[in-house]
Formats: C-alpha cells, structure tokens, sequence
C-alpha cells in the first residue's frame, strides 16, 4: 500500500511523457522510471510476516494465564520468541481447553501451546514439533491425606482431571477394570481436592507444584510421577502444517542451541524442564 501511494505521487508531480521537450525532462524522465522501476521490485520482494494464530487457555498458570488484562506466561514468552525468528504475526487465541483441538481441525488456529502432551493417539492425527518441555503425571491429593501414594491406591476413589486432557485417558489406560471414579473439569480441579470432593487429581508434576505455591491451598504430592510425559506442539498434517513444524522445529533448535529455551524456563519454573 505504501508503495502504490509514492508511485501514485511520483507520477503526479513528475508525468512520464512519450516525447520528451529536451534533454533533461529525458533525464528526468528516466529517472523517475528507475525510482518506479525499484519501488516496484521492493514491492515484489519485500514479503509479509506469515500470521500464525497459537491457541491456548490463558488459564493454566504459569504456562498461560492473564494477569492485568496481559496475556503471559512460559508458552507466550516461547512463542514470542519464535516470532521474532521466524518473522511470525503471532496472533494468541484464547479459549476453553476442551475445545482447543477443536480449533486446530478446522483451522481456526495453527496450534496449540498449552502444554500438550505427545501420545500416541495424537501422534497418529497430528504433526508435532519437537518436545520442549520433559514432565511427568503426578497425583495431588488434600494434606494429610496419606492413604493414596501412587496409582495403585487409586481404586474405589473419584480423581479430578481437566477436560479434554491427556489425565483421563492415562488413567483409564491404568484402570482397567473401571475401578476409578474419573472426573472431569473445565476449571477448579485444585478446589474440590482441596474441600473433599475429590480424592485426588492429575496433571503434570510441574503445574501441581507451581498451583500448590500460587494458591496456597492444602494439598499435597502423593508419591512420584507414574509416567513420563513430552509436551509439543500439534499441527494439523497437511502442507501448511509440515511447513510450519520445520520451521517452529529450526527455531526451537536453535533456542536450545544458544540457551534461550532454558533462560526461558528459568524464569518461569527455576529450572530446565526442557532436558529429559
């Protein structure tokens, strides 16, 4: 647009005219079509910034979560990184995680960066990037509660997890029998664990802690984390998709390369959750 506007003005003030009265409106001429002639190769060349809509919660602290109206967190900082590499329009789309994959499929956004979790279900729909967070599932159970210390202690009890999570068909996948109560929440999972309502929920080890710190409610670890989890970044498998995960992966690798991943996750976690 800018360029059509100064090549609208220099024809204006300087008409390029077929017969020239003498030798300098000939020059003139001439040199008001090399400035025509480059403003249009600089409008062939000069490419837009490819947009690229990242879906997420912003309430899964401290992953993504709004603070004063501010959208921030571990996977906005990452993802505002990778813009300035790959000279992305990032443009955050927040919504309700359960309907997130829902987004992605019909092409609303391009991917999600809400701690993911690479399964093998999802990897047979999806491309993903490469990992950039290493965690592990963890049960949190109410203070004091002793009685459940590892999956095995699980059965007869009701377990909260976020819906449309990776928790619930982890557990399901433990549980073959249907011994556990599995129950499903958009939000508040910490609170009914917290006043009873629950015996326990599910999520990765890293969101527990930093949940116990944030609000202070009594609830604690039980145990160690029963499985091993990789987080990424999902995109749909088609052209676009396989462009853009070559092009996330380039950018990752080089954040890790020059310590920028890890600076990264020091600021938010006080430790690299990126390394396995």
């Amino acid at each position: 647009m800018v360029n059509n506007i100064w090549l609208f003005i220099l024809l204006s003030i300087f008409p390029v005219t077929s017969n020239p009265i003498n030798i300098r409106s000939y020059q003139m001429n001439n040199w008001i079509k090399a400035a025509i002639a480059a403003i249009a190769l600089s409008a062939a060349t000069v490419q837009a910034a490819t947009e690229v809509k990242v879906g997420m919660s912003g309430r899964y602290f401290p992953f993504t979560f709004v603070k004063q109206d501010q959208l921030q967190g571990f996977e906005v900082d990452l993802w505002d990184e990778i813009g300035k590499r790959n000279d992305y329009k990032v443009e955050y789309v927040t919504a309700n995680f359960s309907g997130l994959f829902g987004l992605l499929e019909t092409g609303r956004i391009d991917t999600i960066s809400n701690q993911i979790t690479m399964t093998d279900a999802r990897k047979a729909k999806y491309l993903f990037a490469d990992p950039y967070v290493v965690d592990g599932a963890q049960i949190t159970v109410r203070k004091g509660n002793d009685s459940i210390k590892g999956i095995e202690d699980l059965d007869g009890k009701t377990v909260a997890v976020n819906l449309g999570s990776n928790f619930e068909q982890l557990l399901r996948s433990y549980d073959k029998d249907g011994k556990i109560n599995v129950k499903t929440y958009d939000t508040g999972i910490e609170h009914d664990v917290a006043l009873g309502r629950a015996d326990a929920f599910v999520m990765d080890r890293l969101s527990a802690l930093e949940l116990i710190k944030k609000t202070g409610l009594p609830l604690q670890l039980a145990g160690q984390p029963f499985e091993t989890i990789e987080n990424a970044w999902p995109f749909v498998d088609n052209d676009n998709g396989k462009k853009l995960q070559a092009e996330v992966n380039q950018a990752l690798a080089a954040m890790r390369a020059d310590g920028t991943l890890e600076s990264i996750s020091q600021k938010w976690f006080g430790a690299d959750i990126t390394q396995k």
